[in-house]
């Protein structure tokens, strides 16, 4: 029974605490450091702390739901997903250095946030947890689009790594959709997109 529960606290620690490392190739790191003035430099790494918070809530989502879940091919698959997730945690973690940039300071508070979120949504069942990790994705999704938007058009190491984690955040909902996902009520959905747009907003600033 204890082993869940060090295991849960070891990857909260290393999450919020230890610098992430990468096995894929940071995106756009053959790109030449671009030419930002002061205030481009200063919304690109706002804009990368959001992304970074984003990071810390996936993997906080994903160990609830892997806590609570009961099945181990679903399990594995949030696992498998969890790991890629830390891989964007690394490249935006990165990137915010690049910048000149700092990680919000509110950073335990979104993952105790998050984690209790994901145990919740395990708990309603693997059709609805799913569900609701499909959601998550497809509302990251059209948050990086976004942001690929924002960002300066010059700064191509940015752009780079926010158009590979909108590709794999694609590919985690379409493994939730695969697995048995749920669809959820609109009401529901639309209570997400108000949540996240009040921590994106905070992120942005602190």
């Amino acid at each position: 029974m204890l082993d869940p529960l060090i295991i849960g606290i070891d990857r909260a620690l290393r999450t919020l605490f230890v610098v992430p490392s990468s096995t894929r190739a940071v995106p756009g790191r053959e790109c030449v450091e671009p030419v930002l003035s002061a205030e481009e430099q200063r919304h690109a790494g706002a804009l990368m702390r959001v992304n970074h918070v984003g990071e810390i809530c996936a993997q906080a989502l994903y160990q609830g739901q892997a806590l609570t879940c009961r099945t181990p091919q679903i399990r594995q698959a949030l696992e498998h997903a969890a790991y890629e997730e830390t891989e964007h945690l690394a490249w935006t973690e990165q990137r915010i250095k690049e910048l000149g940039g700092r990680k919000s300071l509110l950073n335990s508070l979104w993952y105790l946030g998050a984690l209790s979120l994901g145990a919740l949504a395990g708990k309603l069942g693997e059709a609805w947890s799913l569900g609701f990790l499909a959601e998550t994705e497809r509302q990251v999704e059209a948050h990086l689009e976004h942001h690929l938007a924002e960002l300066p058009a010059q700064d191509a190491k940015s752009r780079m790594i926010v158009q590979q984690m909108k590709l794999d955040e694609v590919a985690h909902a379409e493994m939730a959709v695969r697995l048995g996902a749920c669809a959820l009520p609109s009401q529901v959905k639309t209570a997400m997109r108000l949540a996240a747009g009040v921590m994106t907003r905070t992120a942005y600033y602190v």
